[in-house]
């Protein structure tokens, strides 16, 4: 059963987040959503709202808010959970009126007793783009570690999981290609970080600030917030996510880096299995000598030497996934049972390729990837582009006739997928539209990071294969007072494979127990 649920003063709160400078006639209109900090003036008993000293309007603090809608507390091993629901504007600058409404859903979680206890709240900023949080189970990992001491809120990110998703049925929706691009421009990290702000003020005693976890593309949406709205901070930790924020379209650049590192990584892979290596060249091999140039999915799509090759996005960069691609290729090949019987792929392989290529669940991880590195600039195919300087390294069927170790790819979309994944066929034209689309607005702003006084702390990996170490010291330069924790001790699955001890390490930085250098 669903109650409505809001803090004290939220109506009011929730008009003011509506506001925006651009568009609002009224009396509010020079206070922008994201500018410098804002001094409230509260008042539970009289429930009156002062901003800057001017009275705003009177609310009666037991009234719920139609925008946020709370269910009952639920129970997992260890934990205690229940369901917030907000209504959001899809696009924050139109004001509540005007824009159309989407949802954010997010989940509070504490430690079994500690319902009502005053914690401090903490955000988790997934992974992604366009990945919403893996529902708890238990207890264990940095969750547990999290939840020693924070109310946890794990936010499905806007479009993801229960957030409104965009699914591969949902976007099939949209009459046109065009008009599901104009709407995908509003599901970056600038608008998840006002969904998060419209969150905090609402769920937050007093409105206070939260702390935030940013995870991979979650770092990137906390440096954002770094940026735009680091009122409702008290402290960051990063882990293996910060972004590169220089203006235009830094993608060149990501994937330049990224592609050497690859190189590594597949040298790294092929030591320890040396024996992938002729398995590899003749599944390569199998596939360029099929009618089509590749074999047939389960879901309908098609395996070609090239789609073969991304299997090093989810194998090449996380604790376990050598492991995991190197089991993969020991079920490579059907037994023949029958003598004579023509040679063919499993259908376990073939299964566990589709389930390793998360944008068949998660299309918006595709249809996003590039603009994430956007600011006022196309993409352009940037990965496809980049790919051209190093084709003699990464052309599989050339070196799989050549007797050359076949390389992998890395966290890379390229144009082709849009046509051999089956659940991507559908947005071909508005992946096209979006890699051409110029005019992104800007998700950092460097004068604010020079001079950012919220403690940040972040784990940087010295041999991650998705956020690359250099991009990352750069862009660490510029935010001040940022703390920075290099290791190679993880890869970028840190948190996943080792949180407590990330998180341990991360909070130690920032409360002393850590030596300052």
């Amino acid at each position: 059963m669903l109650l409505s649920h809001a803090p004290p003063l939220s109506f009011l709160l929730t008009t003011l987040l509506h506001f925006h400078p651009r568009h609002s006639s009224r009396a509010l209109s020079s206070i922008p959503l994201f500018s410098k900090p804002l001094t409230l003036s509260l008042s539970r008993r009289s429930s009156r709202i002062q901003m800057n000293g001017v009275t705003i309007a009177t609310v009666d603090s037991s009234t719920s808010s139609p925008d946020h809608v709370t269910g009952d507390w639920f129970s997992v091993p260890s934990l205690r959970l229940r369901d917030h629901r907000f209504t959001v504007p899809l696009d924050y600058s139109q004001g509540p009126q005007s824009s159309s409404k989407i949802t954010v859903f997010a989940r509070e979680v504490v430690a079994v007793g500690k319902e009502e206890q005053t914690l401090p709240y903490l955000l988790f900023l997934q992974g992604g783009p366009g990945f919403e949080c893996r529902p708890p189970t238990e207890s264990s990992g940095w969750i547990q570690k999290v939840c020693e001491q924070f109310r946890l809120i794990l936010m499905d990110q806007r479009g993801t999981g229960l957030s409104t998703p965009l699914s591969v049925s949902s976007m099939s929706q949209f009459k046109s290609a065009q008009d599901l691009a104009d709407f995908l421009k509003y599901f970056r990290a600038d608008s998840i970080v006002k969904d998060a702000e419209f969150i905090r003020v609402r769920l937050v005693p007093n409105a206070g600030p939260w702390t935030i976890l940013g995870q991979s593309y979650g770092g990137f949406c906390a440096v954002t917030y770094l940026s735009f709205a680091p009122q409702g901070l008290t402290q960051a930790l990063l882990t293996g996510g910060i972004p590169p924020i220089g203006q235009g379209c830094t993608a060149d650049s990501v994937y330049r880096a990224c592609f050497e590192q690859i190189m590594h990584q597949n040298e790294k892979y092929y030591k320890r299995y040396p024996q992938d290596i002729k398995i590899v060249q003749e599944l390569v091999n199998y596939l360029a000598e099929q009618e089509g140039g590749g074999v047939a999915l389960p879901s309908g799509g098609i395996l070609t030497p090239r789609g073969l090759q991304t299997l090093g996005l989810s194998g090449l960069g996380s604790g376990a996934g050598f492991e995991s691609m190197h089991y993969m290729f020991e079920r490579v090949w059907d037994p023949t049972l029958v003598p004579g019987s023509p040679k063919r792929i499993s259908h376990y392989f073939l299964n566990a390729f589709e389930s390793s290529i998360s944008v068949e669940t998660n299309p918006l991880y595709a249809l996003l990837h590039e603009s994430i590195y956007c600011q006022g600039s196309a993409s352009k195919w940037s990965a496809n582009r980049i790919r051209t300087e190093v084709e003699d390294k990464f052309d599989a069927i050339k070196t799989a006739k050549e007797g050359l170790p076949v390389l992998f790819t890395g966290e890379m979309i390229f144009p082709w997928m849009f046509d051999e994944i089956h659940a991507l066929k559908p947005f071909k034209d508005v992946a096209h539209i979006l890699s051409e689309k110029k005019d992104w607005p800007r998700l950092y702003d460097i004068q604010a990071l020079n001079n950012n006084k919220v403690p940040v702390a972040a784990a940087v990996y010295y041999e991650d294969m998705y956020v690359n170490f250099k991009l990352s010291k750069e862009t660490a330069s510029q935010i001040a007072g940022i703390r920075l924790w290099i290791t190679n001790e993880f890869m970028h699955s840190g948190l996943r494979d080792d949180g407590g001890k990330v998180l341990d390490h991360l909070l130690g930085m920032l409360n002393g127990k850590k030596p300052l250098f």
